[in-house]
This record gives C-alpha cells, structure tokens and sequence, in this order.
C-alpha cells in the first residue's frame, strides 16, 4: 500500500491512500497517518480522484522523534579521510545517530538558510515504525517497521565542525529535512529484502545527474540494527522515523567513489564530493547549495515507474 498526506489537512495534513501507479487516491477513515499508526489499522474509501504530489506534504508531517542514522560508513570513511583522520574500529560494530526534528517539510519546499552556512542535501531512505519496544532486537525490530520512504536530510555544513567541536550532537546545523510525497509499506515496496532497500537513489542536481548510488549496497547496518540501536534503551513511539544517513556507494575497487559524469555512481550530497576532491587533488572544488539550485531525489522501478514520488526543491537563500 502507497499513502501520502494532503496538505491542506491541518497540521498533520489529510491521510489519503495513493495507487500503485500514483495517478489516482483514495482517502481514509483516519483522517491522519498518526491515526492510522496508533490505531493499528488504515481503511480507505471507496471514492477515487486523480493524485498530484504538488499538493502532498510529508507523508508524517510531525512525527513523535525523528531518529537519523549513518548507516552507509564509507560516508563517514570520506569525511574522515578528507581531514587526515582514521576511522575508529567500533564505528563498523556501532552505529552513530543523532535525534533530530522532528517536524517535516513537504517534497516541494524551499530549502532555506545563508550561503556562509554551506547548504547540503542529503538523499537518504527512512523508515516509519509502529511502538517499538526497550531492548528489542535487531531481528525483531525489522518486523515493526511500518513504511518506507525517501528523505533529504539538510545539512549545514560550515555549522557542523564548530557545533560537533562542544561535545554535543547537532542542533544548528541540522534544520528541517523533506520527505518524499509518498510512503510504502513493506509488502508492497520492490527492492525491500525486510531489512533494506536495493534500488538506484537518484539524485539531479540543477538537471544534471549528481547521485546513482544503490540503496542496497554498502549499507553497514540495515533498519534492523538502527531500530534495534534507537531503543537499547528507550521504548519508540509509534510513528517514530528513523533515517538510513547519507546513501554511499564505494568504487567496486575500493575507491572513494567517481562522479556520475565520469561513469561513477556519483554522490549523494555535496559533502561527499568535495571530500572525494580534497582526497585526490588537495582542495574542494564543487560549491554547496546557492539561491536557485534545484534538487531532485527519486527512485525507479525496474519498469522505470516512480516509486514514492520525488522530493523537488528549489534554494532560496537569505540575502
């Protein structure tokens, strides 16, 4: 099943059932997806009309925590290695995440904020779980995930060093992310395996092609183990949101990974391909987010068909 939410439903939008193809929906008796997840149910009406993702929001336009993970560690490998750090041993066994907002823009919002602070998408899959509980494991916690759906993460990068320097997690340098108009449920997502996803994450940046990493590839922890790290010692409410972190593919050699223009599978932010810079010519040379920019992050099925719609944002940058 495909759902999205309407936004012109209050502030947790108008729960509507969409078709596989996402040409018609179809709306609920529970009138919001947080409804639907507390009440362990969603019914639709019988009444179809046509579906266009310019009206939608994000599918859970507030949820009750939003979680994000790095579960793609050659991202964090890069990060390092392009300030001459080494990768600490335990960041293969253990997880990082951070707790971050909780409220979501829609796949059509501006994305916003100062040049000086390095504006940055990230394309990411997130999962919507139902109530999870403390001490859950990670075998089990793949059973409690409820929908999945694609994620822009914003990152404000020049924010992030001096934040990260204080000791604590982030708080300026992550504003709000946008989700994809639409969310799938597990049974009915191709390329879900029950714990991950294999599929191309596209990513355009101003039309051009920027990222054709696969979702399925390289993930060192799948949902199972980032649910299963999220409750060690918390109970997760249900519609809890729990991000993959930034999709990262590395060279089949081993390398950093090419651009898509050079017939790699490119990047998923711009981050990733500044670092990939500063590793083979000693500087950075593809800038961050200006006014104007447009991004768009999708994926396909293998009939080419659009899978959760796509999150589409222009940059509008304050003066």
């Amino acid at each position: 099943m495909k759902i999205a939410s309407l936004d012109h439903g209050g502030l947790d939008g108008r729960l509507i059932v969409v078709s596989d193809n996402l040409q018609t929906y179809r709306c609920c008796t529970d009138e919001t997806l947080q409804a639907a997840l507390d009440l362990e149910r969603l019914v639709p009406e019988f009444e179809g009309f046509p579906f266009d993702a310019v009206y939608c929001g994000a599918p859970l336009p507030r949820a009750f925590q939003f979680l994000d993970g790095s579960a793609y560690v050659n991202h964090v490998d890069l990060v390092r290695r392009a300030r001459g750090a080494e990768m600490p041993a335990r960041f293969w066994s253990d997880p990082l995440m951070y707790q971050g907002l909780s409220v979501f823009a829609g796949p059509g919002d501006d994305i916003g904020g100062r040049a000086e602070w390095g504006v940055d998408f990230e394309a990411e899959v997130a999962v919507v779980t139902g109530a999870v509980h403390q001490g859950v494991s990670a075998d089990e916690a793949a059973g409690f995930i409820e929908y999945i759906m694609l994620l822009n993460d914003i990152s404000l990068r020049n924010l992030i060093p001096d934040e990260l320097s204080k000791g604590f997690g982030f708080v300026h340098s992550k504003p709000i992310s946008a989700c994809s108009p639409v969310a799938v449920t597990p049974d009915d997502l191709p390329g879900w395996d029950g714990r991950k996803l294999h599929g191309v994450l596209n990513v355009d940046l101003n039309g051009e092609p920027f990222g054709r990493a696969d979702a399925g590839v390289d993930m060192t922890f799948d949902f199972g183990d980032l649910i299963a790290h999220a409750a060690k010692t918390r109970a997760l409410p249900a519609g809890t949101v729990i991000g993959s972190g930034t999709v990262s593919n590395r060279d089949p050699d081993g390398g950093p990974g090419q651009p898509v223009a050079q017939g790699g599978r490119g990047y998923s932010c711009i981050a990733e391909q500044r670092m990939v810079e500063t590793i083979l010519s000693g500087a950075p040379e593809t800038p961050f987010l200006q006014t104007g920019d447009h991004v768009r992050i999708w994926m396909e099925d293998a009939d080419g068909q659009s899978i959760f719609g796509a999150i589409e944002q222009t940059v509008r940058l304050d003066p």
